[in-house]
């Protein structure tokens, strides 16, 4: 028994001419789902509690036109439940909580269960999360919630411990190109009657624009076939790659600022320019930037490394970072990604060290968790004669009044005298740092020596 958003049904005929063909074309069958045998071949689990009608509350994980309505609208048709689908978009808790007494009254008086289809549920609020769960606890409800986004972060804990998550991937291009030709031959729901022929290369091509998205590729290919050249059933149309490079123009990529996919990108160019790989970092920048991100959140990023991944081993990574994020807020975009890109492979290639990274946290963790002893007297300034009596700047020495330039002076509080926060490398300018503060180390263990003089 299905409510709502499925009342009329998951089939479309082909006659209904104004149903676009990605909807004309949704699998009818589990067996017709193509992409998701990791989690729907026969005999997996997903798919023996779905025939079965055993089904316990699951979460549906992934991009766009991958199946995942179209799996809910397959479990509407298998099973014996009462199917109930939301809308996050559209519903509110009202609308929840009328469903979640419905069914609770349901159980009680029959025994029989209520299945709830929440699309988008990365799209309901914590309240309206926290509605279903009494009855998903009390098992009254069986829950499949579909997402585009990361459910550890989109879905309320309690509701994801309760639910088993079931990750669909994108299709790969074969698997796409079989959907199109099916659609292209296909006479009942499909484009079989509209003596359609499309070239291979515009099979990959169409694959390729749609990105792993089956709905994408099956709209472009409709649109295609409604723009090629001829009358429809009279003679043959021809879709070829000059034909569809007008009906493309430029692919939209996905992508989400504020969602996993925006952090995953960023992540993928930090790690490709810690692994010295600039191919791979130039192309995780171009990905953000074709795809809208903010080009001052991407310079912020590289001026982030330039510091805790590179440090001293070449400060000019900074200034070139700076450098990047200026010429970015001065040209503005398009005209500042070649400064991003600059930047990208200039750091990608500089010698690395995480140096300055790990002396600062030690340093940190140590001025949060250690006793905050106060400076010591010889490192005060005594501008007043209350001061000077009180022993401010006693014995403190002048680095300049010695041959070499450095003291045997203690500057850490006596607590923290024996730490050594900063341990150069041997890479980059690095190297030279070491030398001198080995060789500063050796002057001042000789100076504290007695007899070491100055």
């Amino acid at each position: 028994m299905t409510d709502g958003l499925f009342d009329d049904g998951p089939l479309v005929a082909a006659s209904d001419a104004g149903t676009p063909l990605a909807e004309r074309m949704r699998p009818r069958t589990l067996d017709e789902m193509v992409g998701q045998d990791g989690i729907l071949a026969p005999g997996t689990p997903l798919r023996l509690a779905i025939e079965r009608d055993r089904l316990q509350s699951i979460i549906l994980w992934g991009p766009p036109g991958t199946g995942k309505t179209t799996l809910a609208r397959l479990i509407a048709e298998l099973t014996k439940a009462r199917f109930v689908p939301f809308s996050a978009v559209l519903s509110g808790i009202k609308e929840i909580k009328d469903v979640m007494a419905s069914a609770e009254q349901r159980r009680r008086s029959s025994g029989a269960r209520t299945i709830v289809f929440v699309d988008e549920i990365h799209r309901f609020n914590k309240a309206q999360q926290d509605a279903f769960l009494p009855r998903v606890e009390a098992g009254d409800i069986v829950l499949i919630g579909a997402t585009t986004e990361n459910p550890s972060f989109e879905v309320n804990a309690a509701l994801l411990s309760r639910s088993k998550v079931f990750v669909l991937r994108p299709l790969d291009e074969p698997e796409i190109v079989s959907l199109l030709r099916r659609a292209v031959a296909d006479r009942e729901r499909g484009l079989g009657a509209e003596n359609l022929q499309v070239s291979d290369a515009a099979y990959i091509a169409m694959a390729r624009y749609a990105n792993g998205d089956a709905r994408s590729a099956l709209n472009l290919l409709d649109f295609s076939a409604a723009t090629a050249p001829g009358a429809p059933a009279t003679c043959t149309r021809l879709v070829d790659l000059p034909q569809l490079d007008h009906a493309i123009q430029r692919r939209a990529l996905l992508y989400d600022k504020g969602g996993e996919q925006h952090y995953n990108l960023i992540s993928a160019l930090h790690k490709s320019m810690r692994n010295s790989d600039p191919d791979a970092a130039i192309y995780w920048v171009a990905r953000m930037v074709e795809a809208g991100e903010d080009a001052l959140y991407i310079a912020r990023r590289l001026v982030r490394f330039a510091s805790e991944d590179i440090g001293n081993a070449d400060p000019q990574a900074l200034v070139v970072a700076m450098a990047a994020k200026d010429a970015v807020h001065f040209l503005g975009m398009p005209e500042g990604n070649t400064a991003l890109a600059q930047a990208a492979i200039y750091l990608s290639s500089a010698p690395k060290s995480n140096a300055v990274y790990v002396a600062y946290g030690d340093a940190a963790r140590d001025a949060q968790e250690q006793t905050a002893e106060a400076v010591p007297l010889h490192l005060r300034n005594a501008p007043t004669k209350l001061m000077q009596s009180l022993d401010y700047g006693k014995d403190y020495q002048y680095a300049h009044d010695t041959r070499e330039g450095v003291t045997d002076m203690t500057c850490l509080p006596p607590t923290l005298a024996h730490r050594t926060y900063y341990r150069p490398t041997d890479r980059g300018f690095e190297k030279e740092l070491k030398r001198r503060l080995d060789g500063w180390k050796a002057i001042k263990a000789r100076r504290a020596a007695p007899g070491g003089g100055s």
